[in-house]
């Protein structure tokens, strides 16, 4: 029997409504454009919910100089929590690591350096040196590294960067995006809450000489906690950076900048922006039932189901509009269901505009029912194969309802 839709309207009490990698719709809401940046490129996410709230050219592959070690760190502290790597491990610095171009945490050749010490050289110093120096000790070369980098990209959905290098130096093919480094900061902070606290550190010394980390709103803005910044000629002054005000994280990227000054200016924009005319929705919470279908041949004649997790959006504050909630279960259902099985879908609604999509699951277990109830369902299931849909829905329907 093929699958019937069952749409029930259910009055939403929101004020707007995003799809994930998408800015969100305002709904009729009166809110000003976007704020004019000097960047080439930004985006401004919402960390919870993975909307972006708004971007310009957030795809474009542009060269993205230390930016880079932001994935260098990723790649290195994921090793640590694998056990494969060790923060008190030495390391010995190379010759060529020593020789490595553009920002330095100072390292000596032949000196050995903690692998701690270098994630606090490559964050803070912003160290190529250190970059060089730790790839080479994981991976026995930075070419290597790049690869592991490359492969970490593309478990996490990046599609529009390609790494040649652990340090960011000009490379043709070494490039990413502003979404990107969005969602690369975005997996930081959610996977490697052990470590983040290291990009909110304002200082670091080695080798006698104290380095001050280039991101100016550690100092200027108490409720900015990470991430880095980069420059190179042809990148431009580049920043990716998160906040948390009130509870709520929101993360930036900016490419292309005109300067060190302008980069944090263009990313105080957008975070102001985003705290001041958007906020966090949720719509339905997690194993709450929102219907409950006919269960054929089953113990129980009803099905409960739901979400599992909470299912919230990143919305306008104001709006003239109001989204709605549909549910498109697959009939018949047929007993035993297990608890977590998929029966359907949850779909958000602004007009016909799909929004948002989520799996809908059975929130209990529910066993086969006994003979006779398996072979009687099994007559009327039979029979409603030979009625239409239209006499076969309002039973669905009126079950579902009664949820």
């Amino acid at each position: 029997m093929k699958c019937l839709l069952l749409r029930i309207s259910l009055i939403v009490l929101c004020l707007d409504c995003a799809n994930t990698w998408a800015a969100p719709l305002s709904l009729g809401a009166m809110i000003p454009s976007a704020p004019r940046l000097s960047a080439k490129a930004w985006v401004l996410m919402d960390a919870t919910t993975g909307d972006i709230i708004v971007e310009h050219d957030s795809n474009e592959h542009l060269p993205p100089a230390s930016l880079t070690k932001l994935m260098t760190v990723y790649v290195a502290t994921r090793n640590i929590q694998a056990g494969r790597l060790k923060l008190d491990e030495p390391v010995t610095v190379s010759e060529n690591a020593w020789r490595t171009e553009g920002s330095r945490m100072f390292l000596d050749p032949g000196s050995q350096v903690t692998v701690n010490d270098l994630l606090h050289g490559i964050v803070i110093d912003s160290g190529n040196d250190a970059s060089v120096a730790l790839a080479e000790h994981v991976a026995g070369s930075s070419e290597i590294y790049a690869d592991l980098m490359n492969r970490t990209a593309q478990s996490l959905g990046l599609n529009d960067t390609h790494f040649m290098n652990p340090t960011g130096l000009p490379d043709p093919s070494h490039y990413s995006s502003a979404r990107d480094m969005a969602v690369l900061a975005n997996a930081i902070i959610r996977d490697e809450s052990a470590f983040y606290p290291l990009y909110a550190k304002k200082h670091f010394t080695w080798n006698n000489i104290r380095q001050a980390n280039r991101n100016l709103l550690l100092w200027r803005d108490s409720t900015v906690d990470g991430l880095k910044t980069g420059h190179t000629q042809a990148a431009g002054y580049c920043m990716v950076t998160s906040a948390v005000r009130d509870g709520r994280r929101l993360i930036t990227a900016v490419f292309g900048s005109t300067s060190t000054s302008s980069r944090a200016s263009d990313t105080q924009k957008l975070l102001t922006y985003g705290y001041r005319f958007y906020k966090n929705q949720t719509l339905h919470t997690g194993a709450s039932t929102l219907a409950t279908p006919i269960l054929w041949k089953g113990e129980k004649r009803a099905l409960a189901v739901g979400i599992l997790d909470d299912l919230t959006l990143t919305m306008a504050k104001k709006a003239i509009r109001k989204p709605q909630s549909s549910l498109h279960i697959n009939s018949p259902l047929i007993a035993p269901v297990a608890k977590g099985t998929v029966v359907g879908t949850l779909d958000i609604y602004d007009g016909d505009q799909k929004l948002v999509t989520r799996p809908l699951v059975a929130l209990e277990d529910v066993p086969a029912g006994g003979w006779w109830t398996r072979w009687s369902d099994a007559v009327r299931l039979v029979i409603m194969g030979w009625l239409s849909d239209e006499k076969a829905r309002p039973a669905l329907q009126l079950s579902a309802s009664a949820g």
